[in-house]
C-alpha cells in the first residue's frame, strides 16, 4: 500500500505494456498468419513462394521479421523488470493490458499501413478479398488500441478520484 500523498507514475507500467504488446502483436502475425494459416509471408507480393530460392528468401525476412519482434518482447520485459524496482510505480492490470493492448493495436496499424498498403509487400490474406483482409487487420489494431486507450482512461480516473 502506498503512503498518502506518495507520488504516483504509471509511465514504467504503460512502456513496458507497450512495448510487450508491439512484440506480442509481432507474434502472432508471425505464427499465426506466417506459418500456421501460411497465408503470406514477408515478401509474398513481391517474391511469391513459387520457387525453392523465392521460399528461402521470403523465410529468411519472416526470420527478421520474428527477431525484430522478439527483440521488442525482451525491452518490454526489461523494462518490465525495471518498473518493479521502483516504488513509485503502481501496480494496475487495467493499466498493463491497456498498455499491452496499445501495442498490439499500434503494431497492427503500423505493420498493416506500412506492409500491406504503402510497400504492398504481402497482404493478410491474398486473393479475391485481400483488401477487405486488410482492412479488417487495420480494424483489429484500431479496436485494440481503443480498448486499450479506454482501460488507461478509466484506471487514470480511478486513481485521481482515490
Amino acid at each position: 500500500m502506498e503512503a498518502k500523498g506518495e507520488p504516483r507514475n504509471r509511465y514504467p507500467l504503460i512502456a513496458a505494456g507497450i512495448l510487450l504488446g508491439l512484440g506480442l502483436g509481432g507474434f502472432i502475425d508471425g505464427i499465426v498468419l506466417h506459418q500456421i494459416l501460411q497465408w503470406h509471408h514477408m515478401l509474398s507480393s513481391v517474391r511469391p513462394a513459387k520457387t525453392i530460392s523465392d521460399m528461402e528468401l521470403n523465410m529468411v525476412w519472416d526470420g527478421v521479421f520474428d527477431a525484430s519482434t522478439w527483440l521488442l518482447t525482451v525491452i518490454g520485459i526489461i523494462l518490465l523488470w525495471r518498473a518493479g524496482q521502483r516504488n513509485d510505480v503502481p501496480w494496475s492490470l487495467k493499466t498493463f493490458l491497456g498498455s499491452i493492448f496499445i501495442g498490439g493495436g499500434t503494431f497492427n496499424l503500423v505493420e498493416g499501413l506500412i506492409d500491406h498498403q504503402i510497400l504492398g509487400i504481402h497482404h493478410v490474406k491474398p486473393g479475391p478479398n485481400e483488401l477487405a483482409w486488410d482492412l479488417g487487420f487495420l480494424a483489429l489494431g484500431g479496436v485494440l488500441a481503443a480498448l486499450g486507450w479506454i482501460l488507461l482512461r478509466a484506471d487514470q480516473q480511478k486513481s485521481t478520484t482515490v
